[in-house]
């Protein structure tokens, strides 16, 4: 994706928020360093249908899962989280 520049007659403050915007798309783009991984105990997991093809750690468990699109499924184990 390619942002386009702001223009000379933007106020300061607009020029700074726009910076900033474009700084993180840039970092979320391409990561220069590990990124921290959304966690959640089991009970508190959301719905794995909303989140296919992401990864979390369920912290309770102490262990990653990613969602298949239906289910969240244990990495150690290959078993679905219930």
């Amino acid at each position: 994706m390619m942002l386009a520049p702001t223009g000379p007659g933007l106020p300061e403050g607009v020029r700074a928020v726009l910076k900033s915007f474009h700084d993180a798309i840039a970092a979320l783009q391409a990561p220069g360093a590990p990124t921290p991984l959304f966690a959640a105990d089991q009970a508190g997991l959301p719905p794995a249908a909303a989140h296919p093809r992401t990864l979390l750690l369920v912290t309770d468990l102490n262990v990653l899962a990613h969602s298949d699109g239906v289910h969240w499924i244990r990495q150690d184990t290959g078993a679905v989280i219930a």
